[in-house]
């Protein structure tokens, strides 16, 4: 077991089976030493975990645990690009989408939940540029989205 997929288990927490596509894109492309993932919904092993908007189904707590899923999906996709979570050198970009309702202003607070993760995983590594928008809907209802970017060696 890698030292990243020790981490990840010593916090309780395991990756889920990878998605399939939902249309005509690769879930990631490699570019060089940079590994650029396609945005990923909160779903777990096929089930989505958290639908709805915040401000109305969701609450920020909530709409943080979703985020966190997606997270663990980019975790996923890392390793099946990669092979080893091991590899990744530096987290560079997250873009993070929430489903909201009109005039929510705390998307930063949601994609915390996705943020704060990877900085727990892998430390400094983990630490990255990042925007986080309140948009009006996402694929299957999802409550969140995230697109990331990382260096790998």
């Amino acid at each position: 077991m890698s030292a990243i997929e020790t981490k990840l288990a010593s916090l309780g927490l395991t990756l889920p089976a990878p998605a399939t596509p939902g249309g005509a894109y690769l879930p990631y492309r490699i570019h060089g030493d940079t590994l650029i993932l396609a945005g990923v919904i909160s779903s777990f092993n096929g089930q989505m975990t958290h639908v709805g908007q915040v401000g109305k189904e969701h609450t920020i707590e909530t709409a943080r645990e979703s985020a966190k899923i997606c997270a663990l999906n980019v975790l996923t996709n890392i390793k099946q690009a990669l092979g080893s979570l091991d590899r990744v050198t530096a987290f560079l970009y997250v873009g993070g989408y929430v489903n909201g309702v009109s005039g929510f202003a705390d998307a930063p607070a949601v994609i915390n939940g996705a943020s704060e993760l990877f900085v727990e995983v892998f430390g400094d590594v983990g630490r990255h540029a990042r925007a986080a928008v309140t948009v009006a809907g996402l694929p299957k209802n999802s409550t969140t989205e995230i697109q990331v970017t990382v260096a790998f060696k």
